[in-house]
């Protein structure tokens, strides 16, 4: 896991959270600076009834010593909260570790989090392969949010070789279709916070995942599993921010940039592995997804007219080389997901079962992995017997529910990877593929392994298989139907 940068910024300014009355006598949250010179300070015992929904108010658990000033003007009134222990509104957190992405969300979540529990936050950043792009102007980003350090790692080898693999080796496959994408990224992001969070020396994490989705769960099931004394914070679930405009004018009142770029009609989330599509016309099942959709993959209509072959290099199950030349994981995903984009490999068009009970339909572009599966699993049709093909099948559900839950550190996971790895290493070997036009199919096949005989499988003779055999083993293999049979008519 290489540190690709962390950097530290001064404190900014801290900022007040102000209530100004509006017309109708409602309350409503506005961030405003200190004023250096105020004429008129007085002090104002303000009624629970008058702050119900707000956060902390005088008298109640959990907010001590907290006095409550007002700034009174000709056309308004201010009230500001303060806490003379430098707790936030909400509570006091010492340092928080923040996943940040630099998008308008994560931006928002840096002042809410100081201004609702008083606390330092510390910017965390994955590098999984979504893309350099994403990660310009990072440090600028989260300076003018208000962050004291940026933190950013490249975990896409890690990604690759200690979650990805294990996936394929498995077989693991979600609802029958679903690879996993976004399930495997999860808990390697999580596990790095939770380093990071040692390493700074912080009290809480905090994730901006919303309330509806599985990535809450998977996020914080690792905490739970890592670092149980971790505080976590989810600010979807607590503030008042309902949609984008509300977050646009939150940032606006604490002088946080809003990100400029052109918000997508798609909610994506993308790594080495993956790239996802929600939202918009995805959301009703029956409309067929744009062409102008897609990113890692060409419409496989626009694929080139001649079929490209290709040969994986597997080791115990797992992929090690491309047409012979031996890659690092990260290197031989990426090429793959180059080749295969250029076909158009790997889309995959679900409605599936999230964890949280709801039904969503998504699209999922795969192109690389969509290869590697297909290569794996037709070696193992050369080096694995009927009884553990089967066992292993039934044990790849599961193993993909659990990865799709977010339990990737618990204990039934990591019994059942000691399984599969057991039971593939003897899956060595190499397949050709042939990929036209959105297709991968498979064209040959070796290994040293290989449990394929052919002096037995061929129709020639042989003098290990004796064919008139198979008369006592029908004869007693079928016993029980011919029982059956007989009671039924009576013989």
């Amino acid at each position: 896991m290489a540190e690709i940068s962390a950097t530290s910024f001064p404190s900014s300014p801290s900022s007040a959270l102000a209530f100004r009355r509006s017309q109708n006598g409602s309350l409503r949250c506005q961030n405003v600076a200190c004023p250096r010179t105020i004429s008129l300070f007085q002090e104002l015992s303000v009624k629970k009834s008058q702050l119900v929904g707000i956060g902390h108010v005088p008298g109640s658990r959990g907010c001590k010593n907290q006095a409550i000033r007002a700034v009174l003007s000709s056309d308004e009134q201010t009230v500001v909260a303060a806490d003379s222990n430098g707790a936030g509104l909400r509570g006091k957190l010492k340092k928080v570790v923040l996943a940040y992405s630099g998008g308008l969300d994560t931006s928002v979540i840096v002042p809410w989090l100081k201004e609702n529990y008083g606390c330092e936050v510390v910017c965390f950043t994955a590098d999984v392969g979504q893309g350099i792009k994403e990660l310009d102007g990072l440090e600028q980003k989260a300076k003018a949010s208000g962050a004291s350090q940026l933190v950013v790692k490249d975990l896409t080898e890690e990604f690759v070789k200690d979650y990805i693999f294990p996936c394929l080796r498995a077989g693991a496959i979600y609802e029958r279709k679903y690879l996993l994408g976004t399930s495997m990224a999860r808990p390697v992001i999580a596990k790095a916070m939770v380093d990071v969070a040692a390493e700074v020396g912080a009290d809480a994490v905090a994730h901006g995942c919303t309330g509806k989705g599985n990535d809450q769960v998977r996020f914080e099931l690792t905490f739970f599993s890592l670092n149980p004394e971790l505080k976590v914070v989810a600010p979807w679930r607590e503030w008042e921010i309902i949609g984008r405009e509300d977050a646009i004018e939150y940032a606006k009142k604490h002088n946080v940039p809003v990100p400029v770029t052109k918000k997508s009609i798609y909610s994506r989330d993308r790594n080495l592995w993956h790239l996802s599509h929600e939202g918009d016309l995805l959301e009703d099942p029956a409309n067929e997804p744009k062409k102008d959709m897609y990113m890692m993959s060409v419409d496989p209509e626009d694929a080139p007219d001649q079929p490209e072959y290709i040969e994986i290099g597997i080791e115990s199950g797992l992929p090690v080389a491309l047409n012979g030349k031996a890659l690092s994981p990260a290197t031989l995903l990426t090429e793959l997901n180059t080749i295969g984009g250029k076909h158009g490999i790997g889309r995959i068009d679900m409605v599936e079962n999230r964890l949280v009970g709801m039904k969503s339909r998504g699209v999922y572009e795969t192109p690389g992995g969509t290869i590697l599966f297909a290569a794996v699993q037709e070696l193992e049709s050369l080096t694995l017997d009927r009884e553990s093909i089967q066992v292993k099948d039934s044990l790849a559900l599961k193993y993909a529910e659990l990865v799709y839950a977010g339990r990737w550190f618990d204990p039934l996971r990591e019994s059942m990877d000691a399984f599969m790895e057991k039971i593939t290493e003897t899956t060595t070997g190499s397949v050709t593929l042939k990929l036209y036009k959105g297709s991968v199919s498979v064209t040959g096949r070796k290994s040293p392994n290989s449990l394929y005989r052919q002096d037995i499988s061929s129709f020639e003779g042989s003098e290990i298989y004796n064919q008139a055999d198979a008369a006592g083993f029908i004869r007693l293999y079928g016993l029980p139907m011919r029982v059956r049979a007989m009671l039924e008519k009576g013989i």
